[in-house]
């Protein structure tokens, strides 16, 4: 019996032994697969990596042409809006001042505007409108000896030589200043326009002292009126254009003192610049010029 017992002993050990082994076959084989899933698995995640990467780099590439082609499309918006168009002869001005131009122009008087054949035409009137709009010369056209003239974008106010100056003197009379003091509120008044000042003498040859014709003298009389306007009365000087036109350019023909006494003069001329003029337009009532 006892004989009997031992190899039943021998025997189920033996089979025990051998179903613990199939199962470690089974799982080691499970393990195999399941490590050549994980390695394909990173694989294929390496590939969608690689690809992603590749389609980041093409997005990074077309949003690069695309803000590429943005500045090269406001390079070009900014050119074609300085690009200059002829104004008559010789004035230019920029499609951006155009722009700025209609604005002002919706706010003139329309049979006035119905004139307005050219652009020149348009511009003339946007700045007559502004003109009339900001200066107040009421104050200098009281006196005999001071013409104001406004011939479309352009102020022009003469005042006599004896109002401003002794004979064949470049010093201004301390009586004058009181004028020179309005001109001044003239000017300020309208920041969008430049000045110059004209000296004007008769035909009469002068020489003495430092001066050595009239156009000595013209340049003279102008640069003395310039300096006090800057100096005195707050005149911006990058305003102001000095201007001795000495006896070219006459009213009259210099054959009796009376007429001497007219072509005798300083010109302020108000001149409208255009870039500033635009640049400072802003939205007003419509007035009825």
């Amino acid at each position: 019996m006892r004989k009997l017992i031992i190899p039943l002993a021998l025997l189920a050990l033996t089979m025990t032994s051998c179903v613990s082994k199939k199962k470690y076959v089974e799982l080691e084989q499970k393990y195999n697969d399941t490590r050549g899933t994980l390695q394909k698995t990173t694989l294929e995640k390496e590939q969608l990596e690689a690809k992603f990467a590749k389609i980041e780099k093409r997005v990074d590439d077309y949003n690069e042409k695309i803000n590429s082609l943005s500045n090269v499309n406001e390079s070009l918006q900014k050119e074609n809006n300085v690009k200059l168009d002829m104004v008559g002869n010789t004035a230019v001005i920029s499609n951006s001042m155009k722009e700025k131009m209609r604005e002002t122009l919706k706010n003139v008087d329309p049979a006035e505007l119905a004139n307005a054949k050219t652009l020149k035409d348009s511009m003339n009137i946007a700045v007559s409108y502004n003109l009339k709009k900001s200066i107040n010369t009421s104050e200098l056209e009281n006196d005999e000896d001071v013409n104001i003239d406004i011939d479309q974008t352009v102020v022009m106010i003469s005042v006599s030589d004896k109002m401003l100056f002794n004979t064949a003197s470049y010093r201004v009379k301390s009586n004058a200043h009181k004028l020179i003091k309005k001109l001044a509120d003239v000017i300020n008044s309208e920041p969008s326009m430049d000045v110059m000042i004209e000296g004007h003498t008769d035909s009469r040859s002068y020489n003495s002292g430092i001066l050595q014709d009239n156009w000595d003298l013209s340049v003279k009389r102008a640069t003395s009126i310039v300096r006090l306007l800057e100096k005195k009365y707050g005149v911006d000087p990058s305003r102001l254009i000095a201007s001795g036109r000495g006896s070219a350019v006459p009213l009259v023909e210099n054959n009796t003192a009376s007429n001497r006494a007219k072509n005798r003069r300083t010109r302020i001329v108000i001149l409208p610049n255009l870039d500033k003029f635009f640049g400072l337009l802003a939205k007003e009532e419509k007035i009825t010029p």
